[in-house]
């Protein structure tokens, strides 16, 4: 099993999950070129995909989804929620899931779970092949127990290190928007993704990887800081998902 990321952040998000022959897409936010761009560059092609999952319908997330998706004629996996607030889904072949039931594509077994954020029925992901998993938490306000207990002995964590709140803070940003990005039904910050890491570490954690970084309210060097010293590692040690490039295939 492994997995690899197209790009991570708020100009657009996507992650490929590949477990024997099966591929699965995790979210694209890119337009349609740049989509394709950004597998070729992971060594894949469209038709290589066995399909999409969509986390929630910011358009970071689910932008490109549609005209990705209408064009390869691949099936698109989300909540009723995420789509009844979609657009861009006509002619797409779309099966609703349950935010609690987890279901297989092909070698890939998908656990699904709810998250606080500001969207109408927001998911995040586990990835399984039966026994490595991977788990996925971005666009979060705040951790829950039932995050804690999906994410509970994973072997690999993408977890979102969105901003540090001095930063965010003493930034450009309106009130209202540091206010919706710092509540508990936005996204996670530095500190808070690091007393997360510190419930849900233990020896078979392999790889953890902070995500969905804010380039005007963080920096790659602080989220690695916090995560590092939850890891008992050197800051180098942990991996970040840039917005520009994602990162490359990793093996669990």
């Amino acid at each position: 099993m492994r997995f690899a990321s197209l790009g991570s952040g708020s100009e657009g998000n996507g992650l490929v999950v590949e477990a024997g022959s099966t591929r699965v897409l995790m979210d694209c936010g890119f337009g349609l070129a740049d989509s394709v761009a950004r597998l070729a560059r992971l060594g894949l092609q469209v038709s290589d995909l066995a399909g999409i999952v969509v986390t929630h319908e910011h358009g970071d997330h689910i932008g490109g989804v549609g005209r990705l998706a209408r064009k390869h004629k691949l099936p698109v996996w989300l909540t009723a929620g995420t789509l009844a607030m979609a657009q861009d889904l006509d002619g797409v072949v779309v099966q609703v899931i349950d935010s609690h039931a987890a279901f297989a594509v092909d070698d890939l077994e998908i656990q699904p779970f709810p998250v606080p954020h500001d969207a109408r029925e927001p998911v995040q992901f586990v990835f399984g092949d039966g026994n490595r998993r991977l788990g996925v938490l971005t666009d979060t306000g705040c951790s829950t127990p039932h995050i804690e207990a999906m994410l509970s002995g994973v072997d690999a964590l993408v977890l979102e290190c969105n901003h540090d709140a001095v930063m965010l803070e003493n930034g450009s940003y309106p009130v209202g928007l540091k206010r919706r990005v710092g509540g508990r039904f936005g996204h996670l910050e530095n500190s808070q993704a690091a007393a997360l890491l510190r419930q849900l570490k233990h020896d078979g954690l392999q790889c953890v990887m902070a995500a969905h970084v804010s380039r005007k309210n963080n920096t790659s060097a602080l989220a690695q800081q916090a995560l590092a010293q939850v890891l008992n590692c050197a800051d180098e040690d942990v991996r970040v998902a840039c917005q520009s490039a994602g990162f490359d295939w990793i093996r669990m």
